[in-house]
């Protein structure tokens, strides 16, 4: 092989060729080199892949079971503030019924005493009525006998007659009305 090489360079040396114990050499180094790289510091690389790996597919994992959280916490959240609306919507509708209730019943107590304020009145009127008119037939009747006793001409003492002509006279002024 040689002497091809120094055939194709003219017959001399070529100083780019490398000589035959050159590449020897350079093989066996290569060789070890590779076995020494093989043994010690691809194992080494590829711990540090399958770590690196590992450390990603378990971010991977937290972030997706992170996001299924997330999910379920917002689906909760969406769940619990609804009934809270609703809750507060049946509180507020319970209080507006409590409320109808509260004014309807004020308002019942309200005609109630002022029915019962009007009945004490109407007793009232109707017990001083009465009593006007009882007053009134006491004086009418004094004043009739009076004028009949000076119509008449003689005393009418007799109590039983008295009540006799007070009551007549006040039948025919009922009557004239």
């Amino acid at each position: 092989m040689q002497r091809f090489i120094e055939i194709a360079a003219g017959g001399e040396l070529n100083p780019l060729v490398p000589h035959t114990s050159e590449l020897i050499a350079g093989t066996i180094a290569f060789t070890l080199l590779f076995l020494v790289l093989r043994s010690k510091v691809v194992p080494m690389f590829e711990k540090a892949y399958a770590a690196r790996t590992e450390a990603i597919e378990s971010g991977i994992e937290r972030a997706e079971k992170a996001q299924a959280e997330a999910a379920s916490a917002l689906v909760q959240y969406t769940d619990q503030l609804s009934k809270a609306q609703e809750e507060s919507q049946a509180i507020r509708e319970e209080a507006r019924i409590q409320g109808a209730a509260i004014i309807e019943e004020l308002r019942a107590k309200a005609q109630e005493d002022a029915a019962r304020i009007l009945a004490n009145a109407h007793a009232s009127i109707e017990a001083e009525r009465e009593q006007a008119i009882t007053s009134l037939r006491n004086e009418v009747g004094a004043l009739a006998v009076d004028l009949a006793s000076k119509i008449v001409g003689e005393a009418l003492d007799d109590q039983a007659r008295q009540s006799r002509i007070v009551d007549r006279f006040l039948d025919d002024l009922e009557k004239s009305k």
